[in-house]
């Protein structure tokens, strides 16, 4: 029977230390810090996205002090709302939709990027607290204009 090196003990040791330090952070932000993935997946008829609540009156609402909610539907090369305007140091709930194909929503200068597919409802949150013009752009292919799907959100 031929013995471990005390190298290969050191790195037999180093090695099984990172995988639990990397499981243990993964748990850490999955629970504690609720980084995970969703796993209430929320559908819709993609033929009905007009008649049916919320996107039936997609717009942007106030729901509490500093608090807002923006319903939004993502079609061919165009955001419904098409400009949302915002008080500084508001928390804005996005819930958002496709009525074609899958499109991306991603707000340049914030962590905002979610990818939004027909059939489904994506929830996403993000406090606004810097005033200014934050550009949101489609970072998925959508089609032949793609390149000019976009809008902003104006915090005041």
């Amino acid at each position: 029977m031929k013995m471990m090196h005390k190298d290969e003990k050191i790195w037999l040791t180093l090695s099984f230390g990172m995988i639990m330090i990397f499981m243990l952070v993964t748990g850490y932000q999955t629970f504690a810090l609720e980084m995970g993935p969703p796993s209430n997946m929320e559908t819709i008829d993609p033929q009905k996205v007009d008649q049916t609540p919320p996107f039936d009156n997609p717009g942007i609402k106030q729901i509490g002090e500093n608090e807002y909610e923006v319903v939004m539907t993502l079609q061919i090369f165009s955001f419904t709302p098409a400009n949302i305007e915002v008080p500084a140091g508001s928390t804005v709930h996005f819930i958002m939709t496709s009525k074609d194909v899958t499109h991306g929503f991603q707000v340049a200068g914030t962590n905002l990027n979610a990818m939004v597919m027909p059939g489904h409802i994506q929830r996403i949150t993000q406090k606004f607290d810097k005033a200014g013009e934050y550009l949101v752009l489609c970072n998925e292919y959508c089609g032949a204009g793609h390149q000019l799907m976009g809008t902003t959100i104006t915090v005041k």
